[in-house]
């Protein structure tokens, strides 16, 4: 089966990571997508934010997490105290998946095969940045970083061993809590993702770079 490990740059920097990944043909969903939407952020972040994949906003816009769930994101992140221009933040699959309706673009879960196609990319844009704490937010990201083994529902707000890191943590995907009719239920998670980026944020203020 084809995969990203076959668009890999000599040299893999963020940047030759990121233009190298324009044409990524590893799996057939760059067939559906605008463009590649690759990761974003500090070279040097101390912080790896992790999502799915891009959504519409996202595709059309070329860049992570500008659409609602980024904004919602943006709202947990200040209200954690963490500031994103310090963070690295991408996605497990750097292209848009979906399904028409009507006018609209559907989201649609990727496939495990197609994580598997485009965790090259991941591995190296972790690999480029070297942070000191990742965090996957959502069963896709913590698909791609951890195996199938970690689970949202039962590791959340625990300490993960992984190679990739030396803190690892998965949590909830901002798109999740926007799934949610409840306005309660919604004011829940979103505390409950703050107390997790709150977690991440305390335990890197008792390493040093």
């Amino acid at each position: 089966m084809a995969s990203a490990a076959e668009f890999m740059p000599e040299k893999p920097t963020l940047k030759a990571l990121a233009s190298a990944a324009e044409g990524c043909r590893g799996c057939p969903l760059y067939k559906d997508a605008t463009q590649v939407v690759f990761g974003q952020g500090r070279a040097a972040a101390r912080l790896m934010l992790v999502g799915e994949q891009p959504g519409d906003k996202e595709d059309k816009e070329g860049e992570p997490f500008v659409g609602p769930a980024g904004r919602l994101l943006d709202k947990a992140l200040e209200q954690a105290g963490i500031d994103r221009a310090e963070a690295y933040v991408t996605n497990a699959v750097k292209h848009f998946k979906w399904r028409p309706r009507g006018n609209r673009r559907l989201h649609q879960t990727p496939r495990a095969g197609e994580i598997e196609a485009c965790k090259p990319w991941l591995e190296a844009e972790v690999q480029a940045v070297e942070p000191e704490a990742v965090l996957a937010m959502g069963a896709t990201a913590a698909r791609s970083l951890f195996g199938p083994q970690v689970k949202v529902t039962k590791d959340r707000g625990k300490p993960l061993q992984s190679p990739l890191a030396p803190l690892a943590a998965v949590t909830i995907h901002p798109s999740a809590i926007l799934r949610l009719r409840d306005h309660d239920e919604r004011e829940a998670e979103l505390a409950g993702l703050v107390a997790d980026l709150e977690g991440v944020a305390a335990a890197l203020q008792g390493t040093a770079r």
